[in-house]
């Protein structure tokens, strides 16, 4: 291994059932050196992170370490561990009922000569590595007593204490606020100047260039390429992790659609925001418009669009549709202001697997309606077969269990669910993601269609190609911030990537 070097992963190759999840990636980190590792969501990132610590088997590759004659393959965490890999995740999974010493030393406390564990002794070493990571906590606390940050820090320090060689820091900063994130990069760097290696997994594109020397670039399993910081500028880095060149960034118009400029506003949402998620926002959206949200992922698109559907509740601002001030306290709420949301996760919170098409499509209808008032059987076969018709549904029948249904039909059921309350507003969180080329050109045609109806739509997609073809303008958002809108006129692909990445103008 080069000199410098303390881990090397080279040739990773991982298949779960069905996908190639890694195909020939790697990750170069040396000592000192803090590394972002970057992708989009199903890059390969996490994988990556579990073949180093034996938490994937991997069926082709090598992972060498400082310290190692030859290539490791480690058997479980406590295996890597043991070799001085430590990981902390978003998640602390430490025992907030235990104290922070106990935290520290659990599962190798030190003991007594009648072998008991002597608390003296635990107390003050902990009292020691904190004072050396300069956290100003009290070690015989409950760990529970701490903020979220605190925690974060005090799971590092554990690591650090079993004398990590390699630091992986999976999303640590998503649940903290600027002043903890700037605590925890000063930790970062207090590290990196005693020589440990640290794989820093983040989407914020700011921390990235606060905090990082380097970056590894993943994308669909297979690496793009490593970097230095200087060398790779954000609108670069944005190229990169979302796979468009710069040599054919030719403006892609949509298909259809007509000027919303003077179309009367449908809704005006003002300084709206929930806590740890999206910061106060300001949009406005008229009638027959559709506004995407556009950023990488875990810039906050999903969390502005469930703010204004009161999938989570806001903490400031306020919601106005058709110029009256409305308040949206939860789902409910929202459907009866005639509103529907297709949520980016189907599985998680669109389909119900064991119910029938029929019983997918009627779920919002009835819910409307109230649990008293139940549709009756031949209305709910004349909604079901109407949008199984008008969406092209493929289903043996419509009482077919939907999760016998390929993604992309399941996508269908979902979106006739809400066109079956004939909403004036739907929000669609990735409607296309994952099904085929087919359907998607069916979805982007039908987004165009409800517009000309007079319908208003929010417009979230990862493809910046079919954001272009079916809105009318786009609101960019930077973690969990809305940094800006981009008008039809400046709607290309690089104006678009520019906005994402902040801006900057590097060729």
């Amino acid at each position: 291994m080069e000199a410098g070097v303390v881990l090397k992963m080279q040739g990773i190759c991982m298949t779960f059932p069905g996908v190639k999840a890694l195909d020939n990636a790697s990750l170069t980190l040396k000592k000192g050196e803090i590394r972002a590792l970057m992708g989009e969501n199903g890059a390969g990132k996490s994988t990556l992170i579990k073949c180093l610590t034996g938490v994937n088997k991997f069926e082709a590759g090598e992972i060498y370490l400082d310290g190692f004659d030859g290539p490791i393959v480690n058997k479980d965490t406590m295996d890597a561990q043991s070799k001085g890999i430590a990981t902390v995740y978003q998640e602390v999974n430490l025992c907030p009922n235990l104290s922070v010493a106990e935290n520290l030393y659990i599962g190798r406390e030190p003991l007594t000569k009648l072998g008991t564990v002597n608390r003296k002794m635990m107390n003050k070493k902990a009292a020691d590595l904190m004072r050396e990571l300069e956290l100003d906590l009290d070690v015989t606390k409950n760990l529970e007593e701490y903020s979220l940050a605190l925690q974060q820090m005090i799971a590092i320090a554990r690591a650090v204490d079993m004398d990590s060689k390699v630091l992986i820091l999976d999303e640590p900063t998503s649940s903290l606020d600027d002043r903890e994130v700037e605590k925890l990069f000063q930790m970062m760097r207090r590290l990196k100047n005693k020589g440990v290696g640290i794989i820093f997994v983040t989407h914020f594109l700011e921390q990235v260039y606060a905090v990082c020397d380097g970056i590894t670039v993943l994308r669909n399993g297979q690496l793009v390429g490593e970097y230095e910081i200087a060398e790779l500028p954000r609108v670069k880095l944005v190229a990169a992790m979302m796979g468009k060149d710069f040599d054919d960034l030719a403006s892609i118009k949509k298909e259809g659609g007509s000027d919303r400029s003077n179309a009367p506003v449908y809704l005006e949402a003002s300084g709206m925001s929930h806590a740890g998620t999206i910061r106060p926002f300001d949009l406005n959206i008229r009638k027959g418009e559709v506004v995407g949200l556009t950023g990488l992922l875990g810039s906050g698109r999903s969390e502005l669009a469930r703010v204004i559907y009161g999938a989570d509740r806001n903490q400031t601002g306020s919601l106005k549709v058709n110029g009256k001030e409305v308040k949206i306290k939860n789902p409910i709420d929202a459907m009866n202001l005639g509103m529907g949301l297709l949520p980016d996760d189907r599985k998680a919170e669109g389909i119900i697997a064991d119910l029938s098409v029929r019983e997918n499509i009627i779920l919002a209808v009835q819910a409307k309606l109230g649990i008293m008032k139940r549709i009756p059987m031949a209305k709910q076969i004349e909604i079901t077969d109407k949008f199984i018709d008008l969406l092209q549904i493929k289903t043996a029948s419509r009482e077919t269990l939907v999760k016998q249904l390929s993604g992309g039909n399941q996508q269908k059921v979902i979106l006739a669910r809400w066109l079956a309350t004939n909403p004036d507003f739907l929000i669609l969180d990735e409607p296309t993601r994952g099904i085929d080329i087919g359907t998607k050109t069916e979805i982007q045609k039908l987004v165009l269609q409800l517009a000309d109806e007079g319908k208003s739509l929010i417009f979230i997609s990862s493809e910046i190609e079919e954001m272009l073809r079916t809105c009318n303008r786009m609101a960019v958002l930077r973690d969990g911030v809305k940094v800006g809108e981009i008008d039809e006129n400046d709607m290309t692909q690089m104006g678009v990537m520019k906005a994402i990445a902040g801006g900057e103008h590097d060729e």
